[in-house]
């Protein structure tokens, strides 16, 4: 993926967070803004990691262990999963197909196991 594409998500992908719940800056300020940005890069680069590789599970790995550490700072799964969700509403049309077709079976599935 592009670095500057992968930012460009990122950046949307925060934006879309915060104005659908404006709530989280007042409980996590200008930090909450840039650390949800720095957290999609993340998230993009595990999603790029596990395309590369083929592995899906590595993915499900990173996600289950981001909800343990999350939780730990107060911030519920349901957060992590509208995340996931953001991401596949913006991912089509700005990447290659089928890494796009990888990435968005990967949150998919991700979603799935961190509802349970």
């Amino acid at each position: 993926m592009n670095p500057i594409i992968k930012q460009q998500i990122a950046k949307e992908a925060r934006e879309s967070i915060y104005a659908a719940h404006p709530s989280l800056i007042e409980r996590f300020g200008e930090n909450g803004i840039i650390q949800t940005e720095k957290d999609n890069v993340h998230h993009l680069d595990h999603l790029e990691t596990a395309y590369s590789l083929k592995q899906p599970a590595l993915f499900y790995d990173y996600s289950k262990w981001l909800q343990t550490v999350l939780e730990s700072r107060n911030v519920g799964t349901h957060l992590i999963i509208d995340n996931f969700e953001r991401l596949i509403s913006i991912l089509p049309g700005k990447i290659e197909p089928e890494e796009e077709d990888f990435m968005i079976d990967c949150l998919k599935e991700a979603i799935h196991l961190l509802d349970k």
